[in-house]
């Protein structure tokens, strides 16, 4: 029988012999794209990374990589059930990465019956109701922005943070409805992910979510709607409502976080890039081009796709140990200079910044992700042609933390503005 000891002796290197990046610290949440070019140096396709102080994970840099991993779930299940014993009761990494019984944190026939649970929930989503609620909400918010902004007299313009004040309560209004969750309960959401994606308050997180996504099932078995938490009470029957909590669980974590980082980081290319300004003479590349742009080469999401592998893996004459994280750096890996020269990603959609494999985002998820990062985008757009950062681009503040990629804000200075008219809600037959 060949032994662990052994097999590791068959050639290859330790990843923990490699120099370890920390990618919960400021410095590179400054600049993550230095760090990962230094992480590549000498060609490693994987480096060492501390996900917290004291909390080691590998992480993939190689397109081919990470298209080979994502795509081999018997070897990196997503399961992290005997990593997490390694973490105390209460980490902050807990809420973000801890298992569940929904797809994300699953491998087999778990994994499966899952999945098939969130594409039975998500089928009634109409992609133009999506996209008319988008515009509803955003004309709203629109209008009401000139009254929160701090009027600049010595330049005669409004500056508004558009994070806290348009693009975050944006997103939440939508994915409520389309959830079915109501304000009351969506308002209690928004602050426990807001948490856990900054990881802090592990243990009242959980339970404001449990306690906010109770209420919520219990609405819906009482009072269904045409929305995806009615399909997963009444037409998803093989679930218990736990089950059911971490799908909703699932499905506010990839529609949050992910969409108003999309959002913002968009935002910030278009009104710093020269591109994308209204006084270009040229051909200005349409909002659709700008979202996926931002998709390839600065994924909102930066490092997640998280596996576990059951024992050492030898991948790219590297020994990865068993139990411990390996993470997919969509950004590294869109960015790879092995797959995208020096040139960077034009028009091609074959990033991965909705991952890969088994356990990549379902169609209906990435079809809601662009539906509303564009309309959201555009509105704005078209409410404040003229609209500009109002501080330097090198000044724009980023938000420390291993997997996002985001602005902590984005203020921007725009001229007043007539109200818009808000669009009515159509009627569906």
């Amino acid at each position: 029988m060949v032994t662990q000891q052994s097999r590791l002796g068959r050639g290859g290197r330790s990843i923990e012999k490699l120099p370890r990046t920390k990618l919960y610290t400021l410095a590179f949440a400054i600049a993550p794209y230095a760090a990962y070019e230094r992480m590549r140096g000498g060609g490693n396709t994987l480096a060492p990374v501390e996900l917290a102080p004291g909390v080691p994970a590998t992480l993939v840099l190689s397109y081919p990589t990470a298209v080979r991993i994502l795509n081999d779930p018997e070897r990196f299940p997503a399961d992290p059930r005997v990593w997490q014993k390694s973490l105390g009761e209460e980490h902050p990494l807990l809420p973000m990465l801890q298992w569940r019984p929904n797809a994300l944190r699953c491998a087999g026939k778990e994994h499966t019956r899952y999945r098939d649970a969130l594409i039975q929930a998500t089928a009634a989503v109409d992609l133009h109701a999506v996209r008319d609620r988008t515009i509803r909400v955003a004309v709203s918010l629109i209008n009401r922005l000139l009254e929160i902004a701090d009027y600049r007299e010595t330049v005669g313009l409004y500056v508004v943070e558009v994070i806290d004040h348009y693009i975050t309560p944006l997103v939440f209004t939508v994915l409520n409805e389309v959830v079915g969750c109501p304000p009351d309960i969506g308002q209690r959401l928004r602050r426990a992910f807001a948490a856990m994606f900054e990881g802090i308050d592990t243990e009242e997180v959980n339970a404001e979510v449990a306690s906010a996504l109770v209420e919520l099932l219990a609405l819906k078995h009482a009072v269904p709607g045409e929305d995806i938490a009615s399909r997963l009470v009444h037409q998803c029957g093989g679930l218990s409502d736990e089950e059911r909590m971490a799908q909703l669980v699932t499905i506010y974590s990839a529609g949050i976080e992910p969409v108003r980082n999309l959002i913002a980081n968009t935002m910030r290319r278009m009104l710093t890039d020269a591109r994308y300004r209204h006084d270009n003479h040229n051909f200005t590349p349409p909002v659709e081009d700008a979202v996926e742009e931002t998709l390839a080469d600065d994924p909102p999401m930066a490092n997640l796709c998280n596996s576990y592998p059951r024992q050492p893996v030898l991948v790219d004459g590297v020994w990865l140990p068993a139990h411990q994280p390996v993470l997919v750096s969509m950004a590294a890996c869109n960015t790879d200079p092995a797959i995208v020269g020096d040139k960077g990603w034009t028009d091609n959609k074959s990033h991965l910044a909705f991952g890969s494999g088994p356990h990549a985002c379902l169609d209906i998820a990435r079809g809601m992700t662009k539906q509303i990062a564009v309309q959201a985008i555009a509105q704005f757009f078209d409410a404040f042609p003229e609209a500009e950062l109002a501080i330097p681009a090198h000044e724009v503040a980023w938000r420390p933390g291993p997997f996002h990629r985001a602005p902590a804000a984005v203020p921007v200075a725009v001229p007043s503005t007539p109200p818009l008219i808000i669009p009515p809600a159509p009627i569906r037959r």
